[in-house]
């Protein structure tokens, strides 16, 4: 049955060519996806400050948006690439999720998370890190898993995966030029989550065990908040003082779309607030028409596998509120190619 869904994906994306996003991408969209694009483009024409986005149904690779390729300040949606090689060195066998890395004062960052506060020597588990990375955006969290995996394999796996736009030139600093040493596109992001929602990104396993941890993500201000409640969305944010972005799998029915959100050199806050909600608004709307519609056109695909992930088991020993004990320990692992980041005892609470 995968295979055969599969192919009829590929069949209907034949029918449905991928859109060049931007004024004249209309054009080449079929169906529903048509009067969306001109509606981003309308939209995006009153954004504040630089906005780029890209919204892809995930059955047909059918894809639109605006300024997709731009490069912006990835903030913390960087933590999605951190985890991703965290999960590619698992199958490799190099550690495992019980494995205990110990908390070195070089990790600390004072941006966000409570792990910068903990005593220097405790020793977290990688499912415990992972969590706290992601559904807790902890910085201090983030640098430990970096140097656990490398931040040259992490860049080295993005570009192999073709992502032309995403890189770590350093640690999470907030108080350095952390909006230059985290970078990414709309386009590399809803590559990256496209991949993962069609269970293809490192495996079936792992594609599923970190869309599971995305999904327990507790800032839902952003692409969650128009949704229809008990929406169920894989997603991770970043937060600069100028800069939000979004960018998660979205389950509308009975199959997801990806949807990535990047906005930098805000006036205020408040106004990407409201311009990512407009969008996911927007998006879920039309994504929901796109899918009737195909249906309706005769170019369903079977119903699968895409409602939302169950954490595996060894993913559910840890829960929020355990952010300061430490795990069983055993040898801190390391993947010693990168040196330790530099201390930072200045706070800045604005990275997110």
């Amino acid at each position: 049955m995968r295979v055969v869904r599969r192919l009829l994906a590929a069949f209907v994306a034949s029918l449905v060519p991928l859109v060049a996003c931007g004024p004249a991408g209309a054009s080449a969209l079929a169906g529903p996806l048509a009067s969306f694009q001109l509606q981003l483009d309308a939209y995006t024409m009153r954004a504040p400050g630089h906005v780029a986005l890209e919204v892809q149904d995930v059955a047909t690779g059918t894809t639109t948006g605006v300024n997709a390729s731009a490069e912006m300040p990835a903030a913390s949606t960087i933590k999605i690439p951190v985890m991703v090689e965290v999960f590619r060195q698992l199958g490799l066998g190099r550690f495992d999720l019980n494995t205990s890395v110990h908390l070195e004062n070089a990790d600390r960052d004072w941006g966000w998370g409570d792990l910068c506060n903990a005593r220097a020597g405790n020793g977290y588990a990688v499912s415990a890190l992972l969590a706290l990375m992601i559904d807790e955006s902890d910085n201090t969290a983030t640098n430990m898993l970096i140097r656990l995996v490398g931040r040259q394999h992490i860049n080295t796996t993005m570009r192999r995966l073709g992502l032309g736009h995403t890189h770590l030139t350093d640690f999470i600093r907030s108080n350095g030029p952390i909006r230059w040493a985290l970078r990414s596109s709309p386009a590399d992001m809803t590559r990256l989550l496209a991949e993962m929602a069609r269970d293809q990104l490192v495996d079936a396993w792992s594609s599923r065990a970190m869309i599971a941890i995305l999904e327990r993500q507790h800032h839902n201000s952003l692409l969650p908040e128009p949704l229809p409640p008990s929406t169920p969305i894989a997603h991770k944010t970043g937060t600069l003082h100028d800069t939000l972005n979004d960018v998660g799998i979205v389950y509308e029915g009975a199959e997801p779309y990806v949807i990535a959100v990047m906005t930098t050199d805000l006036p205020d806050l408040d106004s990407g607030r409201s311009f990512i909600r407009g969008i996911s608004r927007m998006a879920y709307s039309a994504l929901g028409r796109f899918t009737a519609w195909r249906g309706a056109n005769d170019l369903d695909l079977p119903a699968g596998e895409t409602t939302s992930a169950t954490l595996p088991a060894d993913l559910q020993m840890w829960t929020p509120g355990d952010a300061t004990s430490a795990a069983p320990a055993d040898a801190n692992a390391t993947v010693p190619d990168e040196p330790s980041p530099a201390p930072q005892p200045t706070p800045d609470p604005q990275a997110t």
